[in-house]
């Protein structure tokens, strides 16, 4: 069975290029079938990361963005698309103009939106949008990530107001701000910064390594629960 993963959120600056990665290190890890699709033509870092299994997309035209489909009815595997900020637009087009939610019923294939969010009041008015929108029609998962803040109480509120677009919600843990900007500046991918070790080529120091490890480990519990609500 093919999955369909939208990472996105309106706001720009909330982590979504971090959680497209983790994602897509999660499923190379479990090996599983994955393909990525990097709509994100200004700052391409799912491609920069993870370049073996992604290609880029252009969400303003129609022919590009049919290749989310594509790809997902080639076989069995995970089609994760990193969509930029301010996206929601383009985005809309493309599934109402083609009732992708309906073919996506129709084929058997989940769709699941990862929404990234921090703890600003912009980013609860923006998801209570996207919730109004498409809470009743696909799997939202809200993702708050706490590398942008700890409160996010604005968020929760949402689900509470209105149960019947209530999202299933998780935790994005932080990371320690100099590691991940070490293991940005490095070029590595998640798998790398764990498991790289060669002093002559980049990599992290030992308790570096030991705090991605645990953090990458936080971060999968957060996915299971939601992958686990897939598959059931």
């Amino acid at each position: 069975m093919s999955m369909i993963h939208f990472i996105g959120g309106e706001k720009g600056g909330v982590g979504k290029s971090v959680m497209a990665r983790l994602l897509s290190q999660y499923f190379l890890d479990r090996s599983w079938v994955y393909a990525g699709l990097d709509a994100d033509q200004s700052h391409p870092t799912l491609t920069r990361y993870y370049r073996d299994f992604t290609q880029p997309i252009n969400l303003d035209l129609f022919e590009s963005t049919d290749e989310i489909m594509e790809v997902a009815l080639e076989g069995d595997r995970n089609v994760l698309i990193d969509l930029p900020a301010q996206s929601q637009r383009f985005l809309d087009r493309w599934i109402e103009a083609n009732d992708v939610i309906g073919l996506c019923a129709e084929m058997g294939i989940p769709l699941v939106y990862w929404y990234l969010v921090d703890a600003g009041p912009d980013s609860a008015q923006l998801l209570d949008g996207f919730l109004q929108k498409y809470g009743r029609s696909l799997h939202c998962a809200v993702v708050k990530n706490e590398g942008c803040g700890s409160d996010f109480s604005a968020v929760e509120a949402i689900s509470a107001n209105d149960v019947s677009v209530s999202p299933q919600q998780i935790t994005l843990p932080a990371l320690h701000g100099s590691t991940m900007r070490k293991i940005d500046r490095l070029n590595l991918s998640f798998w790398a910064a764990i498991h790289a070790k060669d002093r002559d080529a980049p990599h992290l120091s030992v308790m570096e390594r030991q705090r991605t490890k645990v953090w990458i480990k936080k971060a999968y519990a957060g996915i299971d629960e939601v992958i686990s609500k897939l598959v059931d």
